[in-house]
């Protein structure tokens, strides 16, 4: 049998990988901005249809509109870490999922362990 399981990835800070991290939390950043503005456009857009509920367009539109949010506050988070973190740490930056296979007689602890990705300046260097 097979199952999913998320693996975390993880970068080891060095000045390059902080810099290009940098980078990657400010474009996702103004992607994610940017998303919620032209969620709240839409939203106003069908607001104004007549026969639409007003009510379940805010639902529907508000609830996308505050998943994009966390995201900003994680990414904000993230970057926080990033700044105060020194070069040589680990900074949760992603995670993948994986295909596990569990056979009869496999041990559940070693099924469930934790799993994770390293990554140093853009290679993997140790899965574990």
């Amino acid at each position: 049998m097979q199952m999913i399981r998320t693996i975390p990835v993880k970068e080891i800070l060095t000045a390059s990988s902080r810099t290009q991290l940098k980078d990657k939390f400010d474009q996702r950043t103004q992607q994610l901005d940017q998303e919620c503005r032209q969620l709240s456009f839409e939203q106003k857009k069908l607001e104004r249809k007549p026969g639409i509920a007003k009510q379940d367009v805010e639902r529907r539109f508000s609830k996308e509109i505050n998943r994009r949010k966390d995201q900003l506050r994680w990414l904000e988070y993230q970057r926080q870490q990033l700044d105060t973190l020194p070069d040589g740490s680990e900074l949760e930056t992603d995670e993948v999922e994986a295909l596990v296979t569990v056979e009869e007689g496999d041990h559940w602890a070693e099924v469930t362990q934790e799993q994770q990705i390293l990554i140093k300046d853009g290679k993997v260097i140790r899965a574990r």
